[in-house]
């Protein structure tokens, strides 16, 4: 039987190696971790939030006269009216009391997401596209709201927070005679041992949790993501396993047509209209956005689809809907000169790692299992909030007066290394984080180790 404490078990040289990473991750990624549970936590009710916050625009009342909705085209001219521009995007209602939302590109510069009653054509109010009060959080939660810089920490702090959570469970792991701190709290919180003991048992609950949102989280960053969808694809421009193109292609992404897509469906390629021939004095008049939208109404379009218009002569009318179901995920696109439906593209038709990346990244966002998945991790974002704060506390309470407080050296320096190069396998899938583990290093090296081990030698 291993008669040692768990204190003394604690200063061995991997321990303390250990601890050290562990201490320089929390160092980095604390702050980030709150910021990102605070907005997530509130972003898992954006569609509760922003029809709170713009209830003036996104909402109509509905009565016997005025029960028959306007054609789209109606609705757009009174948008255009309003904002002069040309129209890009139209949302119709998902339900009889909604708003209509067409998105122009103005005149003036940008583009303007126009709200206008469906029944009778008068305009709602206006505001630049995508700045509802949510899109604003989730911009703040990724920092892509403060350029493209800042969006590339949050994604090193995401990888960083998977490495955190494995040295944690090091650390934590029971060692010896250990009675409390593993299940249970020692002491009161007056005492640091409480806020080590709060910490550690609340990570030990919820690390695979932490894992699971930092990992589905990184599909949306800025390097990692980009190529993590490549391949998911096939190639930049490859469609998802099960559907057959034998349309020509364009250069537009899904993205740059939406704005707003499902992550799987980003870099695919808006088909090109063929059924206009290619004499263009010949070339039949479109068939417009009504017969468009009465066409994807036919197919069984989900309620609350997004239908971007057709960029120039070969362009498409494609829709999209991504709703918390999602065997309900789709996008169609018709030819704008015969509304012929050239891709009709669902989850099912999705490729293995496009379908596990869509189902985590649907719970990621709260949606996979509807209020109960809110519920779920608004109680993580709350207790990863705490676990920040108990990190900090502790860090304060054991800190040297005027110290930061680094975790001390191994004996056994070696022990650094290994650890390192363990965690290295990490920064080789996130290559962010391992240029960030290298700075790291270098920093511990040069202004901490060494000076250390100069003091011990004089």
């Amino acid at each position: 039987m291993n008669s040692k404490s768990p204190a003394t078990q604690g200063n061995t040289s991997l321990y303390r190696a250990v601890w050290r990473w562990h201490f320089y991750a929390g160092l980095l990624i604390l702050p980030f971790m709150i910021l990102m549970s605070i907005t997530g936590a509130a972003y898992l009710y954006r569609d509760e939030i922003d029809d709170w916050y713009h209830a003036d625009l996104k909402f109509v009342e509905v009565s016997d006269t005025n029960a028959q909705a306007l054609p789209i085209s109606r609705q757009i001219q009174s948008a255009l009216a309003a904002v002069p521009g040309k129209a890009i995007k139209v949302l119709p209602p998902a339900s009889p009391d909604r708003s209509s939302e067409i998105v122009l590109a103005a005149d003036a510069g940008g583009r303007e997401a126009v709200y206008v009653d469906p029944y009778d054509g008068d305009v709602l109010g206006h505001m630049p596209d995508r700045t509802t009060i949510m899109w604003v959080v989730r911009r703040i939660h990724s920092l892509a709201e403060f350029g493209t810089i800042p969006n590339y920490i949050i994604e090193i702090a995401s990888g960083w927070a998977i490495l955190l959570v494995l040295t944690g469970m090091y650390l934590w792991w029971p060692r010896g005679n250990q009675k409390g701190g593993v299940v249970s709290l020692r002491e009161t919180p007056k005492r640091r041992i409480w806020w080590r003991d709060a910490h550690a048992v609340t990570g030990i609950f919820i690390g695979v949790f932490i894992i699971f949102m930092a990992a589905t989280g990184m599909f949306w960053s800025v390097f990692w993501g980009k190529y993590a969808n490549e391949f998911a694809n096939g190639t930049p421009n490859g469609y998802p396993s099960g559907v057959r193109v034998d349309v020509p292609l364009s250069t537009i992404p899904m993205i740059d047509a939406f704005g707003e897509t499902s992550w799987t469906n980003e870099n695919i390629p808006l088909p090109q209209s063929v059924d206009g021939g290619t004499d263009e004095t010949a070339r039949p008049a479109p068939v417009g956005i009504d017969q468009a939208i009465a066409t994807f109404d036919k197919m069984g379009l989900t309620p609350g689809y997004a239908v971007s218009l057709p960029r120039g002569e070969t362009g498409v009318y494609s829709a999209s809907i991504y709703p918390d179901d999602l065997s309900l995920q789709r996008v169609i696109h018709l030819d704008q000169y015969s509304a012929r439906p050239l891709i009709d593209m669902g989850y099912d038709d999705y490729g293995p790692f496009g379908k596990i990346m869509e189902f985590g990244i649907n719970f990621h966002l709260g949606q996979e299992f509807g209020t109960a998945n809110q519920i779920f991790l608004l109680v993580i974002c709350a207790l990863l909030i705490f676990m920040s704060v108990s990190a900090g506390v502790m860090w304060w309470k054991r800190r040297p007066s005027g110290a930061l407080g680094v975790p001390p050296m191994p004996r056994d320096t070696r022990k650094i290394a290994v650890v390192s190069a363990i965690l290295a396998i990490g920064g080789i899938i996130y290559p962010t984080v391992g240029a960030s583990m290298i700075v790291i290093w270098l920093l511990d090296y040069l202004l901490v180790a060494r000076p250390q081990r100069k003091l011990r030698t004089a």
